[in-house]
């Protein structure tokens, strides 16, 4: 009897203590452990019960698992079991929200179709591919977002960056700021101050190597988009171009570190301002291949930067006068 007395005022005080309040049509749960007096209450998913994190209390038990019956140890696992379609895609037109016709000639069994059936499958693919696109504004950002693609995969660059790069474009679309320009300058444009943003080292020339543009365009397009869009970007770190150039010239770590030293102590008296950093960094790996006796050549240091011997010249002898006078 004391028992069960006991365990119906433990009842009533933790129906006290969770108490429900209606705000505009929802219900809003306060829960307060009934023991303490503290909101301090933790849902433990894994044993259905929810406990008070100060005294230890388990106010409720034998809750409802609201995830997925079904475990992913992956993030493939995980898409591929979800019930539900991919996010959308700024990097695609639609969004990724059209119907996409497979463009095998079999059905749900694996077998082939009959050419009846195959017929009309491929009436149907061409008719999707025409409806896909309204005007000729969706047909041109098909084409600028298929860009951004094509040239994200030549520079290998990950699916974050496309995704930026379509955001920028799209940004630039809606402010009317592709009248008068090409496409493939805005697109160039868009995928270089992508990489910008997510600090990737990409410079304008290799950009413009996979670009239908030359880089003097790309550049001036750069400037216009940034300047219309708001896009606060910082300089470039000429140390991010340190790790991909050591790998292209098979040199040791201690260049590697030997060059990060030299930029940041010419950086420090003020020879970095106005300076290219491809051929800043590019100069830095000359001169601390020197220093470690791996010594390459001009030539050598300039076709993986992709800047000229003069350039690399001229930032040497500077970074030389600069660290002899300390």
């Amino acid at each position: 009897m004391d028992r069960l007395v006991g365990k119906t005022i433990r009842e009533s005080q933790r129906q006290d203590s969770e108490e429900t309040q209606t705000k505009q049509g929802k219900q809003i749960e306060i829960v307060t452990c009934p023991d303490c007096d503290t909101q301090s209450i933790i849902r433990d998913e894994s044993h259905g019960e929810r406990h008070c994190h100060e005294c230890g209390l388990v106010v409720s038990e034998n809750e409802i698992d609201h995830g997925p019956e079904w475990r992913a140890f992956n993030p493939s696992d995980q898409e591929s079991k979800s019930r539900v379609g991919s996010p959308t895609r700024k990097s695609m037109h639609d969004k990724g929200l059209t119907t996409t016709i497979d463009w095998k000639n079999k059905d749900t069994f694996g077998r082939i179709l009959s050419p009846k059936k195959r017929s009309q499958m491929l009436r149907l693919r061409k008719w999707q591919q025409r409806i896909r696109t309204k005007d000729s504004n969706e047909r041109n950002l098909q084409f600028a977002l298929s860009e951004i693609d094509r040239m994200a995969s030549a520079l290998g660059l990950s699916q974050q960056i496309r995704e930026t790069a379509s955001v920028i474009y799209r940004t630039a679309l809606r402010n009317d700021l592709i009248r008068g320009r090409s496409i493939e300058g805005v697109t160039s444009a868009s995928l270089y101050a992508a990489c910008r943003q997510n600090s990737i080292p990409r410079s304008l020339s290799e950009i413009s190597q996979v670009a239908r543009v030359n880089r003097k365009e790309i550049g001036r397009t750069y400037r216009y988009v940034s300047s219309h869009i708001g896009l606060e970007l910082e300089p470039v770190d000429p140390k991010k171009y340190v790790p991909r150039f050591c790998s292209r010239l098979e040199v040791s770590n201690r260049v590697e570190q030997q060059a990060n030293e030299i930029i940041d102590e010419t950086a420090e008296a003020g020879l970095l301002s106005g300076r290219s950093p491809t051929g800043f960094a590019a100069a830095a790996i000359y001169s601390a291949a020197l220093l470690c006796n791996e010594k390459k050549t001009q030539r050598e240091v300039a076709n993986v930067s992709n800047v000229t011997e003069v350039t690399i010249r001229n930032r040497y002898q500077e970074q030389i006068a600069t660290l002899q006078s300390f």
